[in-house]
């Protein structure tokens, strides 16, 4: 996945794949427009083992700072277009 250009779908596809992966979610389940707590029950703990998983993914250190305002797959996928932005 490193080598994978880091466009706004290649971003969506990789959160997709990792919450499929780490939280055998449906993947019909997830939209962009889906709240990760409300709607996909990712909590706190949860948060955690994404993070990592966008870190080992994009190769970019990640803090929670860059996770703050995410309540959706949409803002997690901007977060995120944001760290691997050159």
């Amino acid at each position: 996945m490193l080598n994978a250009p880091h466009d706004a779908e290649w971003v969506y596809r990789m959160i997709r794949s990792s919450l499929v992966e780490l939280f055998r979610i449906d993947p019909s389940r997830i939209t962009p427009e889906a709240r990760l707590a409300d709607d996909l029950e990712i909590d706190s703990i949860d948060t955690v083992d994404l993070v990592d998983q966008v870190k080992r993914a994009t190769g970019r250190k990640v803090s929670a700072e860059d996770f703050r305002s995410v309540r959706t797959v949409s803002d997690l996928v901007q977060a995120v277009e944001r760290l691997v932005r050159p």
